[in-house]
């Protein structure tokens, strides 16, 4: 209403675009610009993703501040341990004792940005083992999902058992993971503890009442027990591929409905990004 120039609303767009405050603080898009992409693992212990989560407070009666994380992406088995502070000599430390002597080498782990796993040393180990150091992209904790929903099924365990002494979560960190083994899940439709061992695992309450398969376990010969269990092995690796038809249904499932709600953003060269 009071002035003009030919070019002043492309000037009044150009400078606003290039205004970082006004990047900053617009409206977040809450749509993704990118289709989904779930990671793909074929066989037990191949693939992992690892994780920290903390710091938690009340610490533990031990100062425990932290805990450390790793999920195999195939059979859905979890390690974890309690830490004070959690070093890059803790990450490699963990992984030696909790995958590797346990599992095997892994073909690749998968993590965040975090230092521990940015470090020199922490590369130096992938380099030796060949593992291929793999970091989800920056401020993007869903692409390493799985750590993600595993931290969340353990604070909401943390939640619902640690009520009456909140300082003793470290000690009940055993149990938990033994819930979240021997617990269907849903990707699956297994549970971890069997297309890692083959087999069930026995429950204390299938012994303090005995559960049929108990019972009828206690009655078997030793030939006829050893038949059962041969019979159990040689059906582990029909159970994997179920389970891995399994994996792909459910990832298909989730890809449908994620990729209906993407609005793709396409850059192209000179339009102008915000770096932080």
């Amino acid at each position: 209403m009071g002035y003009y120039w030919p070019s002043m609303i492309a000037d009044v767009v150009d400078y606003a675009r290039r205004c970082k405050a006004c990047q900053i603080y617009a409206n977040f898009i809450q749509q993704s610009s990118e289709f989904l992409h779930p990671t793909a693992a074929s066989y037990p212990f191949e693939a992992w993703g690892i994780d920290i989560i903390g710091p938690i407070n009340p610490p533990s009666v031990k100062g425990h501040r932290f805990i450390l994380a790793i999920t195999d992406y195939f059979s859905k088995w979890a390690e974890a341990i309690p830490l004070i502070e959690v070093k890059t000599s803790n990450v490699v430390s963990f992984i030696k004792h909790h995958v590797i002597y346990h599992f095997g080498i892994p073909r690749r782990i998968i993590h965040d940005n975090g230092p521990q796993f940015a470090s020199q040393a922490f590369y130096r180990f992938c380099d030796k083992n060949r593992i291929q150091n793999l970091a989800s992209t920056a401020y993007n904790p869903a692409a390493n999902s799985l750590a993600e929903a595993f931290n969340k099924t353990i604070i909401k365990l943390l939640k619902k058992f640690v009520f009456s002494d909140k300082r003793d979560w470290n000690e009940k960190l055993g149990e938990y993971l033994w819930a979240y083994r021997t617990t269907v899940r849903t990707p699956t439709s297994f549970t971890p503890f069997s297309l890692v061992y083959g087999c069930e695992a026995v429950l204390l309450l299938e012994i303090q009442i005995l559960s049929l398969r108990i019972a009828i376990a206690n009655e078997l010969t030793t030939e006829n027990n050893d038949r059962f269990r041969l019979r159990e092995l040689e059906g582990l690796d029909e159970k994997r591929l179920q389970a891995q038809q399994h994996i792909e249904l459910y990832q298909a499932g989730i890809s449908r409905t994620f990729n209906r709600k993407v609005k793709e953003r396409v850059f192209k060269v000179g339009v102008l990004v915000l770096a932080v």
